[in-house]
């Protein structure tokens, strides 16, 4: 079994408040990690027995262990270091984002990172019915972070060329993919705001420091540093990849269509499908979808999970059909258009409310697709 799914979900769940508390008092040093990971587990627990009762066949951990969606990735890496943030360091929709600041010490390099034993924990979990999956910032996510316009002196100065440290990159990100693998992993998911911070022109130039011919070889760079992972992968490792203009505490990051990166993101990308935000207008049309190439997949976000109001199920439907005048009906999928946590705040609706919108999600996919 692989991912996607015809009814399907990005990959983060809003945390439950036993774990959110445990959390705390481990960080004041009230109980210790084993104490922690025991709380994780329980809740992990829960979690995938509450998808499965569901119906899903993709599990994942809701990203339980982790305070955000892509840095607790990077701290695994040797050479990244991180301290608590004094003030927000990222503006989201006028909100400010109280995540750690994360910086490069030295060379990367990675061995035992600990997302591989987070695996191992739900790849158990596994039966006839469903498939783990694992998600991680994409390899282009992981270098603009490091070599956008407030990191990139500190990374000169380790590297002395920005050359040198994309092949640490894919060199890092290849030694993960192989420890992940041999642990069981053969659902792997790129999460990567970058291409959905490049449909915004102005967003794109400063929070890379780059514009005109830079730019846009900066962008060939990241794509490339995508399919150089891809390339190297186990052939049977399935690689999807999610796109996503923010989703902090239900608000968002950027804004723009996705007409600017369609011929790089969907023409020359090499992964297995998309997962595309798509949940309203700040996401453009459907006319892109036109550059998907070969056979790939769009697992299409038309239900959000920023806000409890369920959408109508009407609607969604003709979205789809929509869709599928860009991409045949076959190759098309639902799901929400991004986590429901994707960092440890989580967004603004009840667990009750997350559950219900992922029970929509299945009942329109399974109409649309009988």
């Amino acid at each position: 079994m692989s991912t996607p799914f015809r009814y399907d979900f990005v990959g983060s769940f809003l945390r439950p408040e036993k774990l959110k508390e445990a959390r705390k008092k481990y960080e004041a040093g009230v109980i210790d990690k084993a104490q922690l990971t025991e709380v994780e587990d329980i809740c992990i627990l829960d979690l995938v027995k509450k998808t499965k009762e569901l119906g899903y066949h993709v599990i994942t951990d809701g990203e339980f262990r982790r305070s955000t969606w892509h840095l607790d990735f990077m701290w695994g890496f040797e050479g990244v270091e991180h301290q608590k943030t004094v003030e927000g360091n990222t503006t989201f929709d006028a909100e400010a984002a109280m995540i750690d600041d994360t910086y490069m010490t030295g060379k990367i390099s990675v061995k035992h990172h600990p997302f591989v034993e987070h695996f191992k924990f739900v790849k158990a979990l596994e039966d006839e019915n469903t498939v783990a999956k694992q998600t991680i910032p994409s390899p282009g996510q992981f270098y603009a972070y490091f070599t956008g316009a407030q990191l990139l002196q500190t990374t000169l100065e380790i590297y002395g060329t920005e050359e040198a440290f994309a092949e640490d990159v894919i060199k890092a990100y290849g030694e993960f993919v192989q420890e992940i693998y041999a642990a069981g992993c053969r659902n792997l998911q790129f999460d990567d705001c970058v291409w959905g911070g490049m449909v915004d022109a102005k967003m794109a130039v400063a929070l890379t420091g780059r514009s005109g011919e830079t730019l846009e070889n900066y962008k060939k760079l990241l794509l490339e540093l995508n399919n150089k992972v891809v390339e190297n992968a186990p052939e049977d490792l399935v690689i999807n990849t999610h796109v996503c203009r923010g989703n902090y505490h239900s608000t968002f990051f950027s804004s723009g269509a996705y007409d600017s990166v369609a011929d790089l993101l969907f023409g020359e990308e090499n992964v297995n499908a998309y997962y595309l935000e798509y949940d309203d207008e700040r996401s453009g049309g459907f006319t892109p979808l036109a550059k998907v190439s070969g056979e790939k997949k769009v697992v299409l976000g038309l239900v959000t999970t920023k806000t409890p109001k369920l959408e109508d199920k009407e609607k969604v439907i003709a979205r789809i059909h929509e869709a599928a005048k860009y991409v045949p009906l076959d190759r098309l999928y639902l799901s929400p258009q991004c986590g429901f946590a994707s960092c440890e705040i989580g967004n603004k609706l009840t667990e009750e409310e997350q559950w219900a919108k992922l029970k929509l999600v299945k009942e329109i996919a399974e109409e649309v697709w009988r």
